[in-house]
């Protein structure tokens, strides 16, 4: 029997492919752009699969465990959320088997979570394989947030969901970017310490997005500011009014991000501006550690 494991993170544009070992350690990697929207429809999903373990030169029985859209209503095949209230440790004893005859036995999706509170609901793919992971290394409790496409904020408490809520961040920035009045300003650095701090200043003032972000163009059109700082700032509003919703729950906490350095070092400047500490983990580091305990189940 193959004693390693394939797990993919497979999500909307992008795709991941981390070879872990028992112990954890990441034996190989793939990073492809072929995410579900490029795979082109529920029976592509098998040959796209395949793609990868050629392309790493891996045996045909090795076990894969997929994670993200591919579980979606427009994924490789639908699976359903667990409630908030499973334990994330519990997520080996909730895969889904694929049930294409050819991967059928050897290939299995991670159930996504959905948080419902009253009226409201809100869910999640994929990122429930990180959070198992931070749970791995030793963070049970407190906020957990992974920024991104939706940025997540969730409570853990000894490792069970107590609530969690997405934030449109990385899509709103990509749509403002793509068309609209802004579209045109915003081909500056993102990272500009000057106007992610403007962001960041307006939105803990609390006042209306939209109106905030009209201010940034109205800023640039007027003369009254640097337009190479333009995307920086609307980057810095976007990520402030997550901080402007949910700072004040994790007063005297802090929180813990899992994403890539750049979206983290954000994050960690957001925080600081906020008054909150900010722990960093490496995502691929939590993803390598979640997978391995699939692997042990």
């Amino acid at each position: 029997m193959n004693k390693n494991i394939l797990g993919i993170d497979w999500g909307t544009s992008n795709r991941r492919a981390y070879l872990i070992d028992q112990s954890g350690a990441c034996l190989a990697e793939h990073e492809d752009g072929q995410g579900m929207l490029a795979v082109g429809g529920r029976d592509k999903f098998g040959a796209s699969l395949a793609g990868v373990l050629e392309a790493m030169q891996l045996p045909s029985d090795v076990p894969v465990i997929m994670s993200g859209m591919v579980g979606s209503a427009s994924g490789w095949q639908e699976v359903n959320y667990l409630d908030a209230s499973v334990p994330l440790e519990q997520l080996p004893q909730h895969l889904s088997a694929v049930t294409d005859p050819a991967w059928a036995g050897r290939s299995y999706i991670v159930p996504g979570y959905v948080y419902r509170n009253g009226a409201s609901a809100d869910v999640m793919r994929g990122e429930e394989t990180q959070l198992l992971g931070a749970v791995a290394l030793g963070h049970r409790d407190g906020w957990i947030v992974l920024p991104g496409t939706h940025s997540k904020w969730v409570l853990l408490r000894d490792g069970v969901i107590q609530s969690f809520a997405t934030y449109m961040t990385g899509e709103l920035f990509a749509m403002l970017s793509k068309g609209g009045t802004l579209s045109a300003m915003m081909d500056g650095d993102t990272s500009d310490a000057e106007g992610f701090a403007t962001g960041l200043n307006q939105a803990a003032q609390n006042e209306p997005l939209s109106n905030s972000l009209f201010r940034v163009r109205a800023g640039v059109v007027s003369r009254s500011a640097a337009p190479q700082q333009a995307a920086a700032t609307v980057s810095g509003l976007l990520i402030g009014a997550e901080f402007a919703a949910a700072a004040r729950a994790a007063e005297g906490q802090g929180i813990t991000v899992i994403g890539s350095p750049a979206l983290a070092a954000r994050y960690d400047l957001a925080a600081r501006h906020f008054g909150l500490k900010c722990t960093v983990l490496d995502p691929h580091q939590v993803y390598c550690t979640a997978i391995s305990k699939f692997l042990k189940a």
